[in-house]
């Protein structure tokens, strides 16, 4: 197998980074310092669903799996992008029929609206931000994304305060990445290898991850 390119599909996690806006603020703080102390360490402090994460199931359901209860399977295979002309705050479901293609059904979707580039402690990045509207739910039921990407830090519009979109889809063995960044590197339409791989933490309802894309094919 070559892999002719790596495309790094992340944020990184910087101290006070602008996130959803009601989780706390990420912290890093170096406690170890090579030139004083011989070593270099930090102490990390955040919410789990900080900078580019997976939402699991149990985020939205009380008896739905845990983060690392995530097969790798769902994680780890064939993904492509899209990019649905936006208007508005909702992705609609004609925005989506009208970039499917038969070959993405139970494959890895990664939506590019392009927001990653606003990042900042305002109301637009953090508010306004567009994502799926509910009347996209039936049509991703029946075509089961194994898992859906967005580079907002929602997969729905932040006025969707009830969680419509997200509960609706988890209970079918859906995984969410939210915030991703870098989706411009990707061919709309072409396929790639793409890894989602979350901290394993032990009964969590999503956990930060380094997303990759891998060109394979």
């Amino acid at each position: 197998m070559e892999i002719k390119g790596f495309y790094d599909l992340s944020v990184p996690l910087k101290t006070y980074m602008p996130i959803w806006p009601t989780n706390p603020l990420v912290n890093i703080i170096p406690v170890g310092i090579a030139a004083r102390d011989g070593y270099s360490v930090e102490t990390y402090f955040s919410a789990t669903h900080s900078g580019t994460h997976i939402d699991a199931p149990y985020h939205m359901l009380e008896d739905g799996a845990t983060v690392d209860k995530l097969p790798l399977s769902q994680l780890i295979g064939e993904g492509f992008v899209i990019r649905p002309e936006l208007k508005g705050k909702e992705i609609t479901l004609d925005m989506i029929k009208k970039k499917w293609k038969k070959e993405y059904d139970g494959k890895i979707i990664l939506i590019h609206t392009g927001w990653d580039k606003k990042r900042g402690f305002t109301k637009e990045f953090q508010f306004d931000f567009p994502g799926l509207a509910m009347d996209t739910v039936d049509f991703l039921i029946e075509h089961h994304p194994r898992v859906i990407g967005i580079d907002t830090l929602g997969i729905e519009p932040y006025d969707h305060s009830d969680f419509r979109v997200h509960k609706a889809l988890l209970p079918h063995g859906m995984a969410f990445i939210e915030d991703l960044a870098g989706l411009e590197q990707l061919t709309e339409g072409k396929k790639y290898l793409v890894a989602a791989l979350p901290i394993k933490i032990s009964g969590a309802s999503g956990a930060m991850a380094r997303v990759v894309a891998m060109d394979i094919y």
